[in-house]
């Protein structure tokens, strides 16, 4: 029997190819990557918002591309700490 995939799932899986990855080149591009597909995320969901609800959550918005901007130019080891903190976060709020 097929079990579904869950998000968290998948986003752990992730940050654990962030921090598994040994060549430090690709570490880095693996990082990137999230950046790309988190802002992709936010811009579609924007799009996606009426204008009462996007002037509600504007700020909720810039705070994530504020984070997204904070974890460009990060080095392998930053990647793999970030990486491995999220991994814990998820872990943590496994129900």
């Amino acid at each position: 029997m097929n079990k579904p995939v869950k998000t968290d799932d998948i986003i752990f899986n992730f940050f654990k190819q962030i921090c598994d990855e040994k060549d430090d080149k690709k570490c880095v591009e693996l990082g990137n990557q999230w950046i790309n597909a988190m802002e992709l995320n936010l811009s579609n969901l924007e799009t996606s918002l009426n204008e009462k609800d996007r002037i509600k959550h504007k700020d909720d918005i810039q705070n994530n591309r504020n984070h997204l901007d904070s974890l460009k130019g990060k080095s392998s080891s930053e990647w793999r700490e970030y990486a491995t903190k999220c991994m814990v976060e998820i872990m943590d709020n496994k129900v």
